[in-house]
């Protein structure tokens, strides 16, 4: 289960989804005669799970493999799906799609926030305090990553792999243009961009289809300009967006088109072949989390030592990028939860974790190998121990999110300018909060 939501988000993601009512949960359900099964209890006791999960197609063969040796070990039999590519702009609504139809998986990957969220609200997803208390999983799992998965007191879900994104880069395009060291302040970043540019190279590789990719861009040139204090209170909608800060980050935002800084065309481009372009050598770098060093540097066959990673920097303290939790739900009407509550322990167990090649696990004794995963491990020493502010697609529910990934297109097309950005984006956030 490699954390590669090249997900966050090819993958992940991260949109949330519109609360459901709670009534609707009895429609749910996977394990035949579970109507009546409390939860954390054994519902029918069947052996047969169904795992529902946005696996990339270069890691769900891992995945596939390590639950089969829980199958072995428990007499269980598990059936694997994905749904690879689209993240959070698709995969919550299929997810919820199932449940509504009074089907569903006994388990599936949930992103934190506002995705994983209505879940919980609509009582879909389980109450997983029980199973907290029978495995240990407050002594074994970064608190931080649990609150990531609690939901108005609820432990709704068991966090699996908390993950910050900042710039990879390939060493080779930089030599080419002349640069020899990442930048330290955002200005030095644009002057980098240039100086990219002017060798014939496209500085970030990024892509606009499904709107979570290119939005790792605006939510940090939105730090960059409001700073870490307002720009938490957006994300809450305790300010305004309306606001010079909030334009000037539009600005920068169309300026990284204009100046040739992404590539042509870059809102219709898929983030699942553009995010590989830095890896190949038609991109400089790109925005992601460290799954890519596994996923898509050493799958190419290439060595880590060509490429590097760096925080992004805003100019301000504390120093923050952006970050998120993903983790597993059960379904409130799993036939066996006790079964699945196995198996998620299961994933999370150190060996699991390190078979899965996870660079962001969120278990004591889990950390990247320094050795098979310099770069990940460079990241969880340094830029992984700053805070971080939620992803933007986590911070917003479906609706929003969507709403606002619409914003971002209309500024790149130049059918919004970025004062008007600025007013819409207030209009969505106030009618969220209303």
């Amino acid at each position: 289960m490699n954390d590669s939501a090249l997900s966050r988000r090819r993958f992940l993601t991260l949109t949330g989804g519109a609360t459901l009512a709670a009534g609707l949960a009895a429609c749910t359900g996977t394990g035949g005669d579970s109507a009546g099964a409390p939860a954390g209890g054994s519902g029918n006791g069947s052996k047969d799970l169904r795992l529902f999960t946005y696996e990339d197609n270069t890691t769900i063969g891992l995945l596939k493999e390590q639950v089969k040796q829980f199958d072995a070990q428990n007499g269980a039999n598990t059936t694997v799906d994905s749904l690879p590519g689209s993240g959070a702009a698709v995969y919550p609504d299929k997810l919820r799609t199932e449940l509504l139809g009074g089907k569903g998986p006994d388990v599936w990957r949930i992103w934190g926030g506002q995705i994983g969220a209505p879940f919980v609200k609509a009582k879909q997803a389980m109450d997983l305090s029980p199973y907290y208390q029978k495995y240990g999983w407050d002594s074994k799992i970064n608190q931080a990553a649990v609150a990531g998965m609690t939901f108005d007191g609820v432990k709704g879900g068991m966090p699996f792999v908390a993950l910050g994104i900042g710039a990879w880069y390939n060493k080779a395009t930089w030599s080419k243009a002349g640069v020899t060291t990442p930048p330290k302040s955002y200005a030095e970043l644009e002057e980098v961009n240039a100086k990219l540019v002017a060798a014939g190279i496209t500085p970030l590789g990024t892509g606009g289809k499904y709107g979570w990719h290119v939005m790792r861009l605006f939510e940090y040139l939105l730090e960059v300009s409001a700073g870490p204090e307002l720009h938490d209170k957006l994300l809450a909608g305790a300010e305004s967006w309306d606001r010079p800060e909030v334009v000037t980050a539009f600005t920068n935002f169309k300026k990284w088109q204009d100046q040739k800084w992404m590539p042509e065309g870059a809102i219709g481009l898929d983030p699942a072949d553009v995010e590989l372009w830095y890896v190949q050598g038609k991109s400089a770098y790109t925005i992601t989390g460290p799954w890519t060093e596994a996923a898509a540097i050493q799958s190419a066959e290439k060595k880590s030592a060509d490429y590097g990673v760096f925080q992004l920097p805003t100019g301000h303290e504390p120093a923050r990028h952006s970050g998120f939790v993903e983790g597993y739900m059960i379904n409130a009407r799993a036939g066996n939860p006790d079964l699945a509550a196995a198996l998620l322990d299961f994933l999370n167990q150190p060996a699991t974790v390190k078979a899965l090649k996870v660079t962001a696990s969120v278990v004591t004794g889990a950390e990247p190998d320094q050795a098979t995963l310099p770069l990940s491990y460079e990241w969880s020493q340094g830029p992984g121990k700053q805070p971080f502010y939620t992803i933007q697609d986590q911070a917003f529910p479906k609706k929003e999110a969507d709403q606002y990934f619409a914003i971002q297109s209309d500024v790149l097309q130049g059918k919004a300018g970025p004062a008007d950005a600025a007013r819409k984006m207030q209009d969505v956030v106030k009618a969220w909060k209303r």
